[in-house]
C-alpha cells in the first residue's frame, strides 16, 4: 500500500462521524420513486446529490429525463488513466407496513452497529461509500489515480425506465469508461466479501379481475355470480405445481440455460447451514424446484412469487361481500436467455387461460430486466479481489444474487466493458422490508474499499 492510500485511509478514520451524518441526511429524505405524492422528494434527493457530488470536487449535473433526473458527476483529470463509472440509485423501496419499524423509517437510527433507515443499505448507503471514497482521496491529495464518473438514478425501484434509455441513446460517448462499479448488493456471509458474477432478470406482472359492477351481498348473490376473489385464487393456484416446484406456464423453460457442473460444484463448496437458514427466516422448511438446492434455486433457477394480492373488505370482524373486483401482482425472476417481454406474453395468455368463466381478465406488463453474466476476470477483476481481500480480511468469493438491477443489462449491453458487482450488505438487512439496516462497519469498509480499488486500478495500469 502506497502512501497516499495510507493517508487517505487515516483521513476517512478521522472523519468517520462526519460521513454518517451526512449519510443519515441523505436517508431523511423519503425518495420513494414508486408513489407520485414524493415526487417532490425524490427531486429534493437529486439535488442534495448533486451538491454531494460538487463538493467532493467533482464536475456534477443533473441530468434530465422524461421521469426522475439521473446525477451525473466526473473528474477526468487523470490523463491516459482508466475510467471507472460508478453506478446507484437515490430512489427507495416503500415503508410499508409502517407499524412494523421500530422507529420511523425516514428517521435514520444507531442500534449498535447497525444505522436503521429506508434505504440504507438498498441503496444510498452502499452507493454513498464510493462518493465518500473519492472525496478523501481528492481531498487528501488533490488528484484521483484514476479518471471516475458516477451515473446515480432516481428510478430503479420503480423500472429503470429512463436510465435505460439514457444509456442507450448515449451509445457509451458520455458514459466511455472501463469498467462499471455496482455496489447495491450483498456479502456472501459476515466476514465473506463478493464479487457477483451473475442477476437474474425480472418480468413483474399485474393482473386486475372485475366481476359485478359493485360489492355485492355474499348471501343474496352468493352461488349465483362469479367471485373475482375465487378467480384470483383459482389462477394464483395454477401458476407453481405444490409437488414439483416447478412453474406451470408452458413454455416458460424452453430458454433457460441450465448450471454448468463448475457452478454447482463452487456452490456446494460455500458455507450454507439450511437450517440456521430456516431459523433465520422463521420458517420450517424451503421451497422449490425440486432437483436443486435451495442456493442453485435462488440465485440460477426462474421463480414466480405473488409479491401482493388485494380483494374485498380488509377490516376488523365480519362483512358478507362479495367483492366487484380482485388484483395481484406477481414477479417473475429469470435467469439468462430468458427474454422479459416473451415471459410476459407467455403469462399473459396462460392466466387468460385458466382463468374461470364469468369474470373480466386483464394482465398488465408492469416492467422488466433482462438476465446478467458477467466473466469477472481481467485487470480490473483481479485489482477488486485485492481491495477486498485487503480491507475484509478474506478472499472473496465469486457468488450470483436472486435480484435483478435492470440497468446492468443495458450496460454491459451498450457499453461492452466488465461490470463489478461488489455488494458491501448482507442478506439480513432487510431491503425492501420494515426496519431496513446497513452495518455502519460495513459503510466504513466499502468506503476503504473503493479508495483501494481505485489505487490498485491505477498501479496496475502502470505496470
Amino acid at each position: 500500500m502506497g502512501d497516499d492510500s495510507r493517508q487517505v485511509l487515516e483521513r476517512i478514520d478521522r472523519e468517520r462521524d462526519s460521513y454518517l451524518e451526512e449519510l443519515k441526511d441523505y436517508l431523511r429524505i423519503p425518495s420513494i420513486s414508486t408513489d407520485s405524492d414524493y415526487s417532490a422528494d425524490v427531486l429534493r434527493c437529486a439535488e442534495f446529490l448533486r451538491e454531494k457530488m460538487s463538493a467532493a470536487g467533482l464536475s456534477a449535473e443533473r441530468l434530465e429525463t422524461d421521469g426522475y433526473p439521473l446525477v451525473y458527476g466526473e473528474w477526468l483529470g487523470a490523463e491516459g488513466k482508466p475510467t471507472l463509472l460508478f453506478y446507484g440509485h437515490y430512489d427507495v423501496q416503500p415503508p410499508d407496513p409502517l407499524e412494523e419499524w421500530r422507529n420511523p423509517p425516514f428517521e435514520p437510527t444507531v442500534e449498535g452497529d447497525r444505522l436503521v433507515a429506508r434505504g440504507a443499505t438498498d441503496d444510498k448507503g452502499q452507493s454513498f461509500a464510493h462518493l465518500k471514497a473519492v472525496a478523501a482521496v481528492l481531498a487528501e491529495t488533490g488528484e484521483l489515480p484514476v479518471n471516475v464518473k458516477f451515473l446515480i438514478e432516481g428510478e430503479e425501484e420503480s423500472g429503470g425506465e429512463s436510465i435505460d434509455t439514457f444509456v442507450r441513446r448515449d451509445g457509451g460517448k458520455k458514459l466511455a469508461c472501463d469498467a462499471v462499479i455496482v455496489s447495491d448488493s450483498s456479502m456472501y456471509a459476515p466476514g465473506v466479501p463478493s464479487l457477483l458474477y451473475g442477476l437474474k432478470g425480472l418480468a413483474y406482472m399485474e393482473i386486475s379481475i372485475v366481476g359485478p359492477k359493485q360489492d355485492l351481498h355474499s348471501g343474496s348473490y352468493g352461488g349465483g355470480v362469479a367471485n373475482p376473489g375465487n378467480a384470483m385464487a383459482h389462477i394464483i393456484s395454477r401458476l407453481v405445481d405444490p409437488k414439483s416446484g416447478r412453474i406451470s406456464i408452458p413454455g416458460f423453460y424452453d430458454d433457460v440455460v441450465p448450471l454448468e457442473e463448475w457452478e454447482r460444484e463452487g456452490f456446494a463448496k460455500l458455507p450454507f447451514d439450511e437450517a440456521e437458514y430456516c431459523r433465520s427466516l422463521g420458517i420450517t422448511e424451503t421451497f422449490g424446484e425440486q432437483g436443486y438446492t435451495t442456493l442453485e434455486r435462488v440465485w440460477a433457477r426462474p421463480t414466480c412469487d405473488v409479491n401482493g394480492l388485494y380483494c374485498g373488505y380488509q377490516g376488523a370482524g365480519a362483512k358478507t361481500v362479495l367483492p366487484a373486483k380482485a388484483g395481484a401482482k406477481v414477479s417473475m425472476r429469470l435467469v439468462p436467455n430468458q427474454q422479459p417481454e416473451k415471459i410476459a406474453k407467455l403469462f399473459s395468455d396462460y392466466v387468460c387461460q385458466v382463468a374461470p368463466p364469468g369474470v373480466t381478465i386483464e394482465v398488465k406488463n408492469v416492467h422488466g430486466a433482462e438476465a446478467v453474466l458477467i466473466d469477472a476476470k481481467g485487470p480490473i477483476s483481479e485489482a477488486a479481489m485485492q481491495a477486498l481481500e485487503e480491507v475484509w480480511g478474506q478472499a472473496p468469493v465469486l457468488v450470483r444474487e436472486g435480484g435483478s438491477i435492470p440497468v446492468v443489462a443495458t450496460f454491459a449491453n451498450v457499453l461492452k466493458v466488465p461490470i463489478l458487482l461488489m455488494g458491501f450488505g448482507l442478506s439480513d438487512d432487510a431491503l425492501h422490508a420494515p426496519n431496513e439496516k446497513f452495518n455502519i462497519s460495513h459503510f466504513y469498509n466499502g468506503v476503504r474499499t473503493t479508495v483501494r480499488l481505485l489505487d490498485l486500478v491505477g498501479a496496475s495500469d502502470r505496470e
